[in-house]
């Protein structure tokens, strides 16, 4: 095998490495983390369970997963600014809170795709 390939392995396997570690300082830090975790499993099992096409599946399914990503991503600039100072400073407060925003962003998309599939299968005709 070309030394290329195996290094791309290597990287790759680098990559797993590091997620994973990220994900599990995470989940035993932010409990935020676990509650939209449960909420994904939810989602993923009502998804599944409803009669929705593939398309609507995989929106809902995405979009739990943004909202995941988007926690991890809050949770890291939370952790950033935390080890930075500890002293309150505007710009500290600010990044905090666009990160928040961005999971709330997240999550308003996926409670959004949520009622627009319900609504067409449940509301008035």
């Amino acid at each position: 095998m070309p030394g290329w390939i195996t290094a791309e392995f290597r990287r790759l396997g680098n990559t797993i490495r590091w997620s994973w570690a990220g994900w599990r300082a995470a989940w035993q830090s932010e409990k935020s983390l676990r509650q939209w975790s449960a909420a994904q499993i939810i989602s993923v099992a009502f998804a599944l369970w409803l009669p929705l096409d593939p398309a609507e599946r995989a929106l809902i399914i995405a979009l739990g997963f943004v909202v995941l990503a988007a926690e991890l991503l809050n949770t890291a600039v939370e952790t950033v600014v935390n080890e930075i100072s500890t002293e309150p400073r505007e710009a500290a407060r600010k990044a905090k809170d666009c990160a928040s925003a961005g999971v709330a962003l997240a999550a308003i998309a996926a409670a959004a795709a949520w009622l627009v599939l319900l609504w067409g299968m449940f509301g008035p005709e």
